[in-house]
């Protein structure tokens, strides 16, 4: 069911084929557009957010990051990008041939889908559908299926316990991130991602939750910390003891998609947690409501926000060190996993006795 509320992707589609008086052919050049535009997103920002893990890693660790490879260095992640675009894809012969390369296809489809439910302003969402929070659950699952896929397929044993270290740590934590984004829904009463915001318009989740939805966000921001495959809790890739993990046989460009879509995630996650706890595209306390478009302000409040969650995440990376299996498995099971549980029962509590502010 799609939400009847302003759409401009939908309209764009009604534009050629009503409009314009395509019919079908014109729904589908709509989509085709739409797909290119995510897609063309989906190779800038990966890019951009390259650049911003070197220069933030430099920050911590008081160097320079890149400054040769054009004006502050900003062309550097480009000629990487090049360098990977022209390089040998060579594998071992022993690996199985379909798994090996569906692995990041599906990488990068569960990516953009995840993408495409996400309200970057005021109607600006390519899948706006009232149960978007679930889709977006459902989907970002799938992309385990993609590092379980290449580290199998690549019949390497060091690839192979990273494929199997992935699926039990996103599997792990997705019932601590599933929790979180639950106690949210419970206040919000509704999937819609475009709902969530707009209950927000007067007071961000994270103020108006009290104690527990400020809990909430800090399990969701290191359970999708694990998820997202991130240091301190990189073990699949674990380049100490495993060389690259689940893709250690992947050269060029099949490297590269894998690698992407982690700092894509990255961004969904982020994305997420903006758009759950501070109020999406909203601007702090209305300063900017009726000065200009809404939906170009809610561009730069919604990117604004993400960008510092972003910063966030990456701090955590170049400020703690790796887990053992036995700690990030602790943490889990005997930590997030029950104080989770008991959140969301205690915000039943809070909504139901109407203590929401």
């Amino acid at each position: 069911m799609i939400l009847t509320h302003i759409n401009y992707f939908a309209d764009l589609i009604n534009y050629f084929s009503n409009t314009l008086g395509w019919g079908f052919g014109g729904k589908i050049l709509g989509y085709v557009i739409i797909a290119l535009i995510y897609m063309t997103f989906f190779s800038v920002a990966g890019l951009l957010l390259v650049y911003l893990e070197r220069r933030v890693a430099a920050f911590f660790q008081l160097r320079l990051g890149p400054n040769r490879v054009g004006p502050w260095g900003l062309l550097q992640t480009i000629a990487d990008a090049l360098k990977l675009l022209t390089k040998e894809l060579f594998g071992t012969d022993r690996k199985d041939n379909l798994l090996y390369h569906s692995a990041y296809y599906i990488v990068i489809i569960a990516s953009l889908m995840a993408l495409s439910a996400i309200p970057f302003s005021k109607g600006l969402v390519a899948f706006d559908v009232n149960i978007g929070v679930f889709f977006i659950s459902a989907i970002s699952s799938v992309g385990v299926l993609s590092i379980l896929l290449g580290g199998w397929g690549s019949n390497n044993k060091y690839s192979m316990i990273g494929g199997m270290r992935s699926g039990l740590q996103m599997i792990s934590y997705e019932l601590s991130s599933g929790l979180a984004i639950l106690t949210i829904v419970l206040m919000a009463g509704t999937l819609s991602m475009t709902g969530i915001v707009e209950q927000q318009r007067d007071m961000i989740f994270l103020l108006k939750g009290h104690i527990p939805a400020l809990i909430a966000f800090i399990i969701f921001v290191i359970a999708g910390t694990a998820e997202s495959n991130r240091t301190p809790f990189d073990l699949p890739e674990g380049e100490a003891e495993l060389g690259a993990g689940y893709h250690t046989e992947y050269s060029g460009m099949g490297f590269a998609w894998f690698f992407l879509a982690e700092f894509i995630n990255m961004f969904i996650i982020s994305a997420v947690g903006v758009t759950l706890f501070f109020g999406g595209w909203l601007a702090p306390f209305g300063i900017t409501d009726g000065l200009g478009p809404e939906w170009a302000w809610g561009l730069f409040w919604f990117f604004l926000k993400v960008f510092l969650m972003i910063f966030l995440l990456m701090w955590f990376r170049w400020t703690f060190p790796r887990l053992r299996i036995d700690q990030l498995l602790t943490l889990e099971w005997k930590y997030l996993l029950p104080i989770g549980l008991l959140n969301i029962i205690i915000m039943a509590v809070f909504v139901y006795f109407g203590l929401i502010l």
